[in-house]
């Protein structure tokens, strides 16, 4: 039961509260000061409505009225405004209700797209693993996107406003236009899910944009590449330059494999004995793990490197100058420019590799692609090759190997297609 203080001061409400004894104590007009502990109390209003008891809180118990709670004061005015909504017939706490949420249709109707797309990278950006990913989201809203529609409420903005958006790098940015498009999409999505967007997403579908703003041909980077018929010879230059970061651009040479999986192979990858380079799906473009048949000359070049294997424990196969680390991304770019090989990068070699196969070889297409390392689009293909053709990619790259070694005007026998294919 409530005790009674008709007519509390502020002085009896310290009291009350310097003691902390748990309790209700009417403050007069149906307020009442809720002590839960020494210090700490609330407002309330109670009240009945059609023979029901209902308490409604009025906030925190501030008597000094410096730390953002409710003074006595305060929690008196909130009291009457309640009793003239009950002599109106209005139930205080359903009427206060109604307006939060009207208040908060209010905010979601009035969130811009800059607030939208700021909320959506702050809930997904902590999943983005590499943080150049962030920049280039936040660069290409700030470049892009904020300057025309950021200040707009998101259920303001219009397919034109897109549009415009997209219009002036449609044909000059094509893959930064792809992604911008992709991006302030994901943005509304994310914005409808909230609440903050009612109706359609305004942002159009890739085919819808190529209507309106018409067909690009999709840009295509390519990594310039060795042409094959002067493999042999680059090769005799290259093993003439010392250093680890030329030993790692021969090993890449002669696996067909991606710079990122050479500069992070681990000895624990490698099995001498059997001739294998496992390398993990974790390091992989397609993250399966891969295969590699190394051939002799490979073989070799990592015979070449065990004397700076460690002692204990796994270590890099091509240590960096730092005790610990690889090489960095760079280092075969390097080995590269000091060769005056022109713009030829090291992922070009696999290029290379590649046109060589297919043009001086009887090797079938999808093995050159399984030691390439390429994911298989066709599902009904992919369906049907389970294994990974091993030991014919170990023909393959023991040709390739002898291919890169062969002397100039040598002519490298190649197995007999029955042989290749068997």
């Amino acid at each position: 039961m409530a005790k009674a203080a008709a007519g509390l001061t502020v002085a009896k409400a310290k009291s009350l509260l310097t003691k902390g004894e748990p309790g209700k104590h009417a403050a007069g007009g149906g307020l009442y000061l809720m002590v839960k502990k020494p210090g700490v109390a609330v407002w309330a209003f109670r009240f009945t409505v059609a023979g029901k008891l209902r308490e409604m809180g009025l906030g925190p118990v501030d008597l000094e009225g410096r730390s953002g709670g409710v003074t006595l004061r305060e929690a008196q005015d909130r009291a009457a405004d309640a009793k003239r909504l009950l002599r109106d017939g209005v139930d205080p706490i359903d009427q206060r209700k109604a307006e939060r949420a009207a208040k908060a249709e209010a905010d979601h109707s009035g969130k811009t797209f800059k607030e939208a797309a700021e909320a959506y990278i702050a809930t997904h950006g902590t999943a983005w693993r590499n943080p150049k990913h962030r920049a280039q989201w936040d660069a290409s809203l700030k470049t892009y996107v904020f300057p025309k529609i950021g200040e707009k409420a998101v259920g303001q903005v219009t397919r034109e406003n897109v549009l415009e958006i997209l219009r002036p790098i449609w044909t000059t940015k094509r893959e930064t236009a792809r992604r911008v498009r992709q991006r302030v999409e994901m943005i509304f999505a994310f914005a409808s899910a909230q609440g903050w967007l009612e109706g359609i997403n305004p942002t159009p579908d890739p085919k819808l944009a190529m209507l309106l703003l018409g067909k690009v041909a999709k840009d295509v980077k390519h990594h310039a590449a060795l042409p094959w018929q002067e493999i042999a010879p680059f090769m005799k230059r290259l093993r003439a330059q010392g250093g680890t970061a030329a030993r790692a651009l021969e090993f890449t040479i002669l696996t067909a494999a991606r710079t990122g999986e050479v500069i992070g192979a681990k000895w624990s990858e490698i099995d001498l004995q059997a001739g294998v380079w496992t390398v993990p799906g974790v390091r992989m473009k397609a993250k399966k793990e891969h295969r590699v048949p190394l051939s002799v000359p490979a073989l070799a070049l990592l015979a070449s490197m065990l004397p700076l294997k460690p002692e204990e424990g796994d270590g890099y196969v091509f240590p960096g100058q730092r005790k610990g680390k690889g090489l960095s991304n760079m280092s075969m770019l390097k080995t590269l420019e000091r060769m005056k090989a022109g713009e030829i990068t090291a992922h070009g070699f696999r290029s290379t590799f590649r046109d060589w196969a297919g043009e001086a070889t009887a090797h079938p297409r999808e093995v050159v692609e399984m030691a390439l390392a390429h994911t298989i689009e066709n599902k009904v293909e992919a369906s049907y090759r389970r294994g990974d053709a091993f030991e014919k990619r170990r023909v393959l790259m023991d040709e390739w190997a002898a291919f890169c070694d062969r002397e100039p005007g040598e002519v490298v026998p190649l197995r007999p297609v029955a042989a290749v294919v068997a």
